[in-house]
């Protein structure tokens, strides 16, 4: 599609909705039953708490990361753009690829589940109810962001809001109501008075445990997965005002909004309940509850989680068809997959394709088949994006004008994406050495967009006088 065709986005996306993007697309599900997993690989009270602030400080080192790349490439698309500009039309067409059929829609289906698990709580579903409730989830939704940017956007904030001050108000229940219990690996030791008893400095673990540096990074991975999905808010820079500005901060202030959450949960979780409680638990948030306001807490917590997997899906939901627009717009996917609807100024199409297949997803998969196929994927194009910074950076430097035409440009520390990138890469082959199956059947659906690209890509790319 040729550039002077393209209909433009509406910019209706300032500071306070992009940072409620970050937010609320982060806080979703996960946070709410992925602890045990996490205690689960790492069972000591220190060590669990170190891997949630390991995971934190990641997700901040990447927010920098992907600040500069869009702050320099303030376009509709994020992670997609950076990576066509910065390596080949290739990587960026494989992200794409890999984010339709397996990561994005994953984890609206995985969401979805969550969501109709926890709805199930107020009215009785049976398995298939279970799975219509899941995809209706993301259809109504898909709904909603047809009907433009504003009222997408709109919805997030409102639901973000909600959901931190309910996350603040558990908190603030759990130190002042709660009944402290101190938790080693069998056993209920001292109680312990406040949350920083249980911060990673000071918390009691177990002397037997062994935790080997193997399991630390898949607890990181489970803990990355939970911190999953603040990139996405660079996928919208088109419809953000003052995209160089606004996308860095909001990426900056949401991310240490939401660490700073998940430290909190955490800290109550293991205030409130015995360390083989969190490990064992499926459902630790509503256990949590359950221990700081009797046996109604559980109704409370439910409620709470649908809030949180209903406003995260409305942001995901919100920002992946923004990829496909650019890739549509680039000639890598068919035309009419870019087209932008006349009244709402929304890429119609591509957001009701992602919330088909997204349905199918919800409809067929489970929590973790889907889920376990999205983390090593996303993180070795997370790796790569990190080492693009570099080559960015050079690029720059030999042409002085173009830096000169981008003033505002953020700018990370210099350390910040060699640390991010070994991290990232170390999670990846971390996890392919302990799931290598799974992980390799992951990996070679997403080199299937190889051929997919040089034979369809390249054929439709000619037919619209444009190279990929």
């Amino acid at each position: 599609m040729p550039r002077e065709d393209r209909a433009p986005l509406r910019r209706a996306i300032g500071l306070p909705r992009a940072t409620a993007l970050v937010v609320g697309t982060i806080i979703g599900a996960s946070i709410f039953v992925q602890p045990s997993e996490v205690t689960g690989r790492v069972p000591s009270l220190t060590g669990s708490m170190a891997v949630w602030l390991v995971s934190g400080i990641l997700t901040v080192l990447g927010a920098l990361v992907v600040a500069e790349l869009g702050a320099a490439f303030p376009e509709t698309g994020g992670v997609y753009v950076f990576l066509r500009r910065l390596f080949s039309p290739l990587l960026g067409f494989l992200w794409g690829w890999a984010m339709f059929w397996t990561m994005h829609t994953g984890i609206l289906a995985v969401i979805a589940i969550v969501f109709a698990r926890y709805l199930g709580y107020f009215v009785p579903l049976g398995p298939l109810g279970a799975k219509l409730a899941a995809a209706g989830a993301i259809l109504a939704l898909t709904a909603i962001n047809l009907l433009g940017v504003k009222p997408g956007s709109r919805l997030q904030t409102a639901l973000t809001v909600i959901k931190v001050a309910a996350i603040v108000l558990l908190v603030a229940a759990g130190i002042v109501y709660g009944p402290p219990q101190a938790a080693a690996s069998g056993a209920n030791l001292e109680a312990v008075s406040d949350i920083s008893a249980v911060s990673p400095v000071s918390a009691v673990s177990d002397p037997s445990d062994t935790t080997s540096l193997g399991d630390f990074l898949l607890a990181v991975a489970a803990g990355l997965f939970a911190y999953g999905g603040w990139h996405m808010v660079t996928y919208s820079a088109g419809e953000t005002r003052e995209p160089r500005r606004t996308v860095p901060r909001a990426l900056i202030t949401g991310t240490l909004i939401v660490t700073a959450c998940y430290m909190a949960l955490n800290a109550i979780y293991f205030r409130v309940l015995p360390l083989e409680t969190v490990i064992h638990s499926d459902r630790v948030a509503a256990d949590a509850a359950d221990a700081i306001l009797g046996s109604g807490g559980g109704a409370v917590m439910a409620a709470l989680v649908i809030v949180s997997t209903f406003g995260a899906l409305s942001g995901i939901v919100l920002a992946g068809p923004r990829v496909y627009l650019a890739m549509a717009q680039d000639g890598l996917l068919f035309p009419w997959a870019g087209k932008i609807h006349p009244r709402f100024r929304t890429p119609h199409v591509a957001i009701v394709l992602q919330g088909l297949w997204a349905s199918v997803l919800a409809m067929t998969g489970t929590y973790r088949v889907l889920f376990t196929r999205v983390i090593y994927t996303e993180w070795i194009f997370f790796g790569l994006l990190a080492l693009g910074v570099y080559q960015m950076r050079r690029r720059m430097r030999r042409s002085p004008r173009d830096a000169e035409s981008r003033p505002d440009t953020f700018r990370a520390p210099v350390w910040v994406p060699a640390v991010f990138a070994f991290a990232a890469f170390s999670v990846v082959a971390n996890q392919v050495i302990s799931e290598p199956r799974e992980s390799l059947v992951g990996l070679g659906f997403v080199l299937l967009g190889v051929p997919v690209y040089w034979i369809w890509g390249r054929r439709l790319a000619t037919r619209q006088g444009s190279e990929p």
